[in-house]
């Protein structure tokens, strides 16, 4: 108990298929890649390399 096998991750697909729309679930992935993207991003971040770039810039 507590595994999830191929039929639930089916089964969960196919309800959001059904809730969502097939024209829809590629908006919600290239939105879920670009939140994952800013992220990974934020997660990176590193004030002392920031302040480089801004020197650099002058």
């Amino acid at each position: 108990m507590g595994k999830i096998g191929p039929l639930e991750i089916v089964l969960i697909l196919l309800i959001v298929v059904l809730l969502f729309g097939g024209r829809k679930i590629p908006e919600l992935m290239k939105g879920l890649g670009q939140g994952l993207k800013e992220f990974k991003k934020a997660s990176k971040y590193d004030p002392e390399e920031e302040k480089k770039e801004q020197v650099n810039k002058d």
